[in-house]
């Protein structure tokens, strides 16, 4: 089993969580993938898929996943398996707090991916999301804020990538 983590980062949080998933399942498992750095028709290589996006500002798409924009759409993700975590600001930017996760999830949904990870929205205030569930009970992704919850983040990605392997198994 070989899981490929595809992430774009500005600021380095997004990869720094992409490098503690990798070290929290193995390195053996996981394959980290700047998408700065490779294309991302490198997903075909995986049936199993980890892709991390961070918000910025006003609910725009970070720089890398946002100059590939249109690619998303054309990926062929079908019989895959997809979670996706984000990193994005609640507390500045409370109305489009992980809005790039609702955004990517949302890309991809014309796949016949089962698409995992999904996460509650217990112990975050924010005003609005792109990235609810429809009963808005839990984030479509695994959501990090470091601006003003680095001290979840560990824990959070922690039980979050035991979540992830247990729904993995469920689905394999």
């Amino acid at each position: 089993m070989k899981i490929g983590l595809f992430y774009g980062s500005t600021t380095c949080y997004t990869e720094m969580t992409a490098e503690k998933i990798q070290a929290f399942i193995g390195e053996d498992i996981v394959d980290i993938h700047n998408i700065k750095d490779v294309p991302l028709t490198d997903t075909a290589q995986y049936d199993l898929l980890i892709f991390g996006i961070s918000t910025w500002d006003f609910g725009e798409l970070q720089e890398d996943w946002e100059s590939r924009w249109e690619q998303v759409s054309e990926l062929d993700l079908n019989n895959k398996i997809v979670a996706i975590y984000g990193q994005g600001d609640q507390e500045d930017y409370g109305k489009w707090f992980q809005d790039a996760v609702g955004m990517l999830h949302e890309a991809i949904s014309h796949n016949n991916c089962k698409r995992i990870g999904y996460w509650p929205v217990a112990g975050y205030e924010f005003e609005e999301s792109k990235a609810l569930t429809e009963d808005k009970a839990f984030f479509v992704g695994l959501s990090l804020d470091d601006e003003n919850q680095y001290d979840l983040s560990e824990q959070r990605i922690e039980t979050w990538c035991l979540q992830v392997l247990e729904e993995i198994a469920e689905n394999s």
